[in-house]
């Protein structure tokens, strides 16, 4: 087995694949929480990015802390806070030209009487030097290429809770436009205003501009997402083109949120495009993110007469699917949501960036043929990528992303093109005979062969798998899918946290209850075919004090079956976890405690349990994120400590477990922030140690899932 440092820490990752001749590749260094910039706002977001001429300091707009905010690069894997602007409104968009941000900001009292103003910012004193009043409320800001002007989109949006939420909504959007000196200081003297009414098909009195580009021969192209339009415009606000973004018809579709990931549905619908960027003076490439009516989950390069060259239908989001971004709670919406494209030149190879706002992750395309890009990588980026800039001078891709919440707070991540191999996906269904989505995984064992096979959790409730996956390559690969089934339907009223092998083909399952909705703490034994035969109940003296957090983790050692349970119940000492034991021959219960360490913040729990050698192995976690997270480790105890445990009704004797590894640098060893739920363990005849954590079905989670393994001492 080759141990390669294929991440930034100290921290190795072993893979089974041979050294191959490394190519370049994007791979994250650092990320950095924006709450830094703002410690009191409980609040923050990144939202769309850029850097000074330097490439040392990235601007970006932060709408719900109220802030244009600002981060010292100087040393990319170390990213530093360098403070924030505050304007008076709601920051929208920042475009940097030299040492000056430009940002859009919103001051609408409502969305029938829209105002914003354009505000200039010196970011070396983080001072305002200039401010230009805007004829309504600003979206995107676009300097062009030679600096001698920038546009707006004035957007003006709708209020989607009138009436049925359609455009037509006065009064119209428009794209603004003003000339900067040789300075790069705005000369609101020169302001003009491009009236684009009257030419989209859908609600032609009421255009709303998305996002705006500038090419090298000074033409502006416009999205107006809403209209479903594309408008190509001269410095001087004058329409050269315009055209309809057209719908796709697209194959294989998940269109239904049933906790199960269905691709057999066809649907017709308009691209809707967001954000758009130039890639030469006579093509674009935009990012199909839909909002009224459509949203085509792809992205499409046209040409500026409004030929297609390329769209890339269904392909982006099956990628996504492969590597377990796909966000089953979206799928009766628009998916993954493409919403942000960028483009540029590193090493002498053109690349587009597409950011799938609701799989969070950036797909890196070399479009080298236009008509046939390649899709090189995708890329984990924070929860909801919104804008992205590129430092090719400096190697460097920056992802801004927007959503901050009770789990991850929001956070700009930073990615090197490198000579190395593509760190991410750690997994993927790639491969498969069909196209295979997965998520959520959580517990694992390894088989005799060194295979593994990993359990998803009640996300899923309507498709329960067990998921076969080899490790022998990087990344890991999940060869089968093997559907949970009760008397030949989906099994539900299931949780599966736990399994083991029962040694004949088949499989031990734990899986967690949750009483209010009528999920029971069980046990289950299920065939190599995935058909449930027979299954296991709590006894009253367990049952009558279960709570929510039961089973976690599943391990069998002769016919004994140990069951870790994640957090104390109301019979438990304070920070006191049981382990439960149950004799298959027998038939009887057994309990030992496990001393739980004292949460800094939220809690701590049990994830996993696995007998290997002399010792019981366990995860043991708090629920917490980025830099608040403390405890996330793996123990052991020795074998024989389980002679201690005691009959149900018994005061349990307390383990002593030690210390085997600490987790949190692996969890940084990829240059993301700590992710909360390491879910599964499972450990190799030699040792070798497989660790994963649990995505929750990208569900307000960036979908992220690290599967990896530690060479044994």
């Amino acid at each position: 087995m080759d141990c390669r440092a294929l991440t930034i820490s100290s921290a190795f990752i072993c893979l089974a694949a041979p050294v191959l001749a490394e190519e370049m590749n994007f791979n994250r260094i650092a990320s950095f929480r924006v709450a830094d910039n703002l410690p009191d706002s409980e609040n923050t977001s990144a939202e769309i990015i850029d850097v000074t001429e330097d490439g040392m300091t990235l601007v970006y707009t932060d709408s719900p802390g109220g802030s244009i905010g600002f981060i010292d690069i100087t040393e990319p894997a170390n990213p530093s806070a360098a403070g924030v602007f505050m304007p008076e409104g709601e920051p929208t968009s920042v475009a940097v030209i030299g040492g000056h941000a430009l940002a859009g900001v919103n001051t609408s009292e409502s969305y029938t009487d829209p105002s914003g103003y354009l505000v200039e910012i010196d970011v070396a004193s983080r001072e305002e030097i200039g401010r230009c009043e805007l004829p309504g409320q600003p979206d995107s800001v676009g300097i062009a290429p030679d600096g001698s002007f920038l546009a707006v989109a004035i957007e003006n949006e709708r209020d989607e809770d009138l009436g049925d939420g359609r455009v037509g909504q006065l009064p119209a959007g428009s794209v603004f436009m003003v000339d900067l000196d040789d300075d790069g200081l705005i000369e609101c003297d020169t302001a003009r205003v491009a009236d684009v009414t009257g030419l989209a098909d859908i609600a032609p009195e009421d255009p709303e501009p998305e996002f705006v580009s500038i090419n090298g021969e000074n033409e502006v192209v416009v999205t107006l997402q809403e209209n479903n339009h594309i408008v190509v415009l001269s410095s001087d606000g004058e329409v050269i083109d315009h055209f309809s973004a057209g719908k796709v018809t697209l194959e294989n579709v998940d269109t239904a949120e049933e906790g199960a990931l269905v691709f057999q549905d066809t649907i017709t619908v308009a691209r809707e495009p967001d954000s758009i960027t130039w890639i030469d003076d006579t093509h674009f490439a935009m990012a199909n993110e839909g909002d009224m009516d459509g949203g085509s989950r792809g992205w499409t390069i046209f040409s500026q007469d409004g030929e297609v060259v390329y769209d890339a239908g269904m392909s982006f989001e099956n990628a996504i699917i492969e590597v377990g971004h796909y966000p089953e709670g979206r799928s009766g919406n628009k998916g993954v949501e493409p919403e942000s494209v960028t483009f540029d030149v590193f090493d002498g190879t053109p690349f587009v960036f597409v950011g799938a706002e609701r799989a969070s992750i950036v797909g890196v395309y070399d479009i080298t043929d236009p008509a046939n890009p390649e899709l090189r990588q995708l890329l984990p980026s924070g929860i909801g990528p919104e804008g992205y800039v590129t430092i090719p001078e400096r190697n460097l891709l920056i992802s801004a992303n927007e959503t901050d919440d009770a789990g991850a707070r929001a956070h700009v991540m930073i990615f090197e093109y490198q000579e190395a191999a593509a760190v991410y996906p750690h997994l993927t269904s790639a491969g498969m005979d069909e196209l295979t989505g997965w998520g959520a995984i959580s517990g694992q064992v390894m088989a005799a062969d060194g295979t593994i096979y990993a359990v998803s959790d009640s996300f899923y409730g309507m498709q329960p798998t067990i998921f076969h996956i080899d490790v022998s390559e990087a990344p890991a690969r999940i060869v089968d899918a093997i559907r949970v089934t009760r008397e030949g339907a989906p099994a539900q009223l299931m949780d599966m946290e736990g399994i083991a092998l029962d040694g004949e083909g088949g499989f031990w399952i734990a899986s967690e209850g949750r009483s209010d909705r009528l999920v029971p703490h069980a046990i289950y034994h299920v065939g190599g075919d995935g058909a449930i035969e027979d299954y296991i109940t709590l006894p009253e003296a367990l049952s009558a004090v279960e709570v929510r957090y039961g089973f976690e983790g599943i391990t069998r050692v002769d016919d004994m079956l140990y069951v870790a349970v994640q957090r104390e119940w109301r019979d438990d000492p304070e920070n006191h976890a049981k382990v439960l034991g149950y004799n298959l021959e027998t038939e009887e219960w057994s309990v030992i405690h496990y001393p739980l360490t004292e949460p800094t913040t939220g809690w701590v729990g049990l994830s996993e349990i696995v007998a290997h050698g002399d010792h019981v192995y366990f995860v043991e976690r708090d629920n917490q994120h980025d830099t608040r997270a403390v405890t996330k480790v793996i123990t052991r105890v020795p074998m024989s400590a389980m002679e201690d445990m005691v009959d149900l009704g018994e005061t349990p004797a307390v383990l002593d477990p030690e210390l085997v590894v600490d987790l949190l640098p692996h969890l940084r060893s990829t240059g993301g922030y700590v992710l909360d739920k390491v879910e599964g363990l499972t450990i190799a005849e030699d040792g070798t140690m497989w660790v994963s954590t649990d995505n929750d079905g990208v569900d307000d989670h960036s979908g992220e899932t690290m599967f990896f393994s530690i060479a044994a001492e």
